[in-house]
């Protein structure tokens, strides 16, 4: 077997992007749950959609308190980084309305729908690329900032959840 290089671990923009796809697939179950009948599926759809906006607030706060400023003292081209940031507000604007929503109705689901795309739009551009423009960044240790971004989000659930990640 051949050694293994810094190229092949797991990076800061590894763990990202698990989250991305963590997300993405909490997006879909609640997509799923939107064309059940059941009874049950409002508490759910709840449920799942706090669980989404957890996930969405925490990675979204490590980006910005470690990532971003990280990629933004090692590139020249910070423009990427101002539209992140500003996305980012969006997000948070909407995963607010649906944190503090009491009905879970058709409107409900239109925002939890509007988030799952303002995210997917949010993670198309981080991957082509912020996280090119990060891996090719000579000055930045990825694999340093993966175990320092691993380590504040488990801080970040366990403050918000009274439960360690």
């Amino acid at each position: 077997m051949p050694a293994t290089t810094s190229r092949s671990q797991p990076d800061a923009c590894s763990l990202l992007d698990a989250d991305h796809r963590k997300v993405k697939k909490l997006f879909k179950d609640y997509e799923d749950l939107t064309k059940s009948k059941a009874k049950s599926a409002s508490q759910k759809k709840r449920d799942l959609a706090n669980e989404i906006c957890l996930e969405l607030r925490v990675h979204a706060q490590i980006e910005e308190e470690i990532f971003y400023p990280a990629l933004r003292a090692a590139i020249k081209e910070t423009d990427l980084l101002d539209e992140a940031e500003v996305e980012h507000a969006s997000a948070k604007d909407l995963i607010s309305q649906i944190e503090n929503a009491t009905d879970v109705d058709d409107m409900f689901d239109a925002k939890v729908t509007v988030l799952g795309e303002y995210i997917d739009h949010h993670v198309k551009e981080e991957r082509s690329d912020i996280f090119t423009k990060a891996r090719a960044a000579k000055k930045l240790d990825l694999i340093a900032m993966r175990d320092q971004l691993q380590m504040r989000k488990e801080e970040l659930m366990e403050e918000m959840t009274g439960a360690v990640a």
